[in-house]
């Protein structure tokens, strides 16, 4: 199967945006800033990079696999994994209601195709990562694994504590990737604790780092494609994306305050209005 076009993932993006911001809507609650932020990097993912399998294999042999460890940020992973034919798109208009697999962070138990561990807890992510990535090394495969992880995150001790062990043991089918979009839920990162020069500590813990663009797809499919070339010479790659928290929507983009708030009635409609229905609304 051919791969899409960049406007064709384009297109896929604006119609994940509307699930988001419906989703979030739908149940009074959520973090839709986050997801609309990253919305072009998981279309790309699932719909340009991954070598995926049809259907849900649990154990996730002989292919790509992805892991979210920024959980919050589940409304555009729902919306992805729905929209590449995991589960039905209708199901996610039971975003956070009770006893719908479809929660406000990922959970195993409720059964959801696609989902692999329960995720939220921050920090974790990567370690779960590095651990399948080391797998999949020993039983031979020769597939790649993703992560996704917030920058207000990398405040998580765990995280270095991955990042160490990757490099170490030379964990080089890892692309784990940053969301660097400045803003986590009490305010600029720079306020709550400088990040400084993330691109040199990765490098300083032994990873290749590229940077990217994660709201401009060309140059986001651009750098996923280098990202893989990057792969097998013996060092994890980290991706490190810049967003805008919010992007797609001029009233949401650029502020931590809509990290976890729903738009009423009148923003829901103003949103929708810059977001074109693309595949049809669920």
């Amino acid at each position: 199967m051919s791969k899409p076009t960049t406007a064709e993932l384009e297109r896929i993006a604006s119609q994940v945006r509307r699930d988001i911001v419906r989703m979030v809507h739908g149940a009074s609650s959520g973090h839709p800033g986050g997801s609309l932020g990253c919305t072009d990097f998981l279309v790309a993912l699932y719909f340009y990079a991954m070598d995926r399998k049809e259907g849900f294999d649990p154990d996730g042999l002989n292919e790509d696999l992805f892991f979210l460890s920024n959980g919050h940020i589940s409304p555009v992973w729902y919306s992805v994994l729905a929209r590449s034919g995991y589960f039905e798109t209708s199901e996610l208009a039971t975003f956070r209601q009770i006893n719908s697999r479809v929660q406000g962070h990922p959970a195993t138990e409720e059964g959801l195709p696609g989902i692999r561990i329960a995720s939220g807890s921050l920090g974790q992510g990567l370690s779960v990562a590095c651990g399948t990535a080391q797998a999949k090394k020993l039983n031979g495969e020769d597939k790649l694994v993703y992560a996704l992880m917030g920058d207000g995150e990398l405040e998580e001790g765990q995280v270095w504590e991955a990042a160490m062990y990757a490099a170490h043991h030379k964990i080089d089918n890892i692309i784990a990737t940053v969301d660097y979009n400045g803003q986590q839920i009490d305010g600029p990162t720079d306020e709550v604790m400088s990040l400084g020069d993330l691109k040199a500590k990765w490098e300083a813990f032994g990873w290749t780092v590229i940077e990217s663009q994660g709201n401009d797809m060309p140059s986001l499919i651009k750098s996923l494609d280098e990202a893989k070339k990057l792969t097998g010479k013996g060092k994890p790659i980290l991706n490190l994306m810049t967003t805008e928290m919010g992007f797609g929507i001029d009233f949401m983009v650029g502020t931590h305050k809509w990290h976890g708030i729903a738009p009423n009635d009148e923003q829901l409609a103003d949103a929708l209005g810059q977001l074109e229905e693309t595949l049809g609304d669920y």
